[in-house]
C-alpha cells in the first residue's frame, strides 16, 4: 500500500483547514502558499473533498473552504480512503467485494486480514485534532 501525492496533499490541506478553522472560509491561494503546493493541483483535490462532503466551499469574494466538522471528528483513515480508495490490499477484502469461493481454504487470507486491520485501525484512531495538537507525536513516541 502506498499513499499517493494526491492523498498526502489532501491530508495537508485538511490539516491546514483544521489549523485555521476559526478564520471562516480560507482562500485556496492561502492554503497553497502555506503548504507550498500548486494552487492548480489543490483545485483538483478540493473538488473531490467537496464532493465527498469533507469540506464546504464558497466561491466569490470572501469565499474559500472550511471543514464541515470539528477536527476531532475527522479520522485520518476516512480522509485517505475518500481520496485513495480502500486500504484493502487484496480484492476479497474490499468493501463491496463478492464473497470469495476460496475464503475457507485460503491460507493467506488471515495474513491479508491482519495487515488490513493494522492499517485500518491505525489510521482510523488518529484524527486531524491529534495532528494539529501534537498528540500524534506524543502517542507515537510511546509505542
Amino acid at each position: 500500500m502506498m499513499i499517493s501525492t494526491r492523498g498526502r496533499y489532501a491530508l495537508r490541506m485538511m490539516i491546514d483547514l483544521a489549523e485555521h478553522e476559526n478564520e471562516g472560509y480560507i482562500p485556496l491561494k492561502d492554503i497553497a502558499a502555506r503548504q507550498n503546493i500548486s494552487k492548480k493541483y489543490l483545485e483538483i483535490i478540493v473538488k473531490d473533498l467537496v464532493h465527498e462532503k469533507m469540506i464546504l466551499g464558497v466561491s466569490g469574494k470572501g469565499g474559500g473552504y472550511m471543514l464541515c466538522r470539528k477536527p476531532k471528528d475527522y479520522p485520518i483513515g476516512e480522509i485517505l480512503e475518500k481520496l485513495e480508495g480502500s486500504f484493502a490490499v487484496v480484492s476479497c477484502l474490499a468493501k463491496d467485494a463478492e464473497p470469495c469461493e476460496r475464503a475457507e481454504s485460503c491460507k493467506t487470507l488471515p495474513l491479508w486480514k491482519g495487515f488490513y486491520t493494522l492499517v485500518h485501525e491505525y489510521f482510523y484512531t488518529k484524527t486531524l485534532e491529534d495532528i494539529i495538537t501534537g498528540n500524534l507525536k506524543k502517542n507515537e513516541q510511546e509505542t
